[in-house]
């Protein structure tokens, strides 16, 4: 890739993580969330890993990492819903909010994301969302980027067809 690229990928890419971010931060109030901003995520790291190519890429993201983020999405959102049933008897309920006032206070205090519309557990449904989200994208991309040092030479010379070249 050329200098120029180079020179203003990683800024750019910088600028759509913490876009991504605060997508994933304000998606209990504004069109978007989890999904949306996890996207923006992989997007940023994508095209970093892209320009730069997956050796020289300032963004290292390994395979125990992205297993590690994944599951610490999983997980969360595993025991988010969880942590409904056992205290309100509904998988996913929304424990900051207690609609139903079936919550003990303490439990509810913990699940009370501090903003002025009382989401809830939403921004935390949003952030473990995001988690699977960035990996699972990013890890396509990575997986195919990866892909040519599994290939033996004479797979890597072949055209498309497995013809020989005349």
């Amino acid at each position: 890739m050329s200098p120029i690229l180079k020179l203003f990928t990683f800024p750019i890419s910088l600028i759509i993580i913490l876009v991504g971010i605060n997508t994933i931060l304000g998606g209990h109030i504004t069109p978007g969330g989890g999904f949306q901003g996890g996207a923006m995520i992989a997007g940023g790291i994508i095209f970093c890993i892209i320009v730069y190519g997956l050796k020289e890429s300032p963004i290292k993201i390994t395979h125990n990492f992205m297993g590690a983020i994944e599951s610490a999405g999983a997980l969360g959102y595993v025991f988010l819903g969880l942590s409904g049933l056992v205290f309100s008897g509904f998988f996913m309920y929304n424990l900051g909010t207690n609609i139903y006032h079936i919550v003990p206070p303490f439990i509810q205090n913990l699940y009370n994301y501090p903003d002025a519309l009382h989401a809830g557990i939403i921004p935390y449904l949003n952030f473990v969302v995001g988690l699977k989200v960035l990996v699972g994208l990013s890890a396509v991309v990575i997986a195919f980027l990866e892909s040519d040092k599994y290939l033996g030479d004479e797979e890597q010379n072949d055209n498309l067809f497995g013809e020989d070249e005349k």
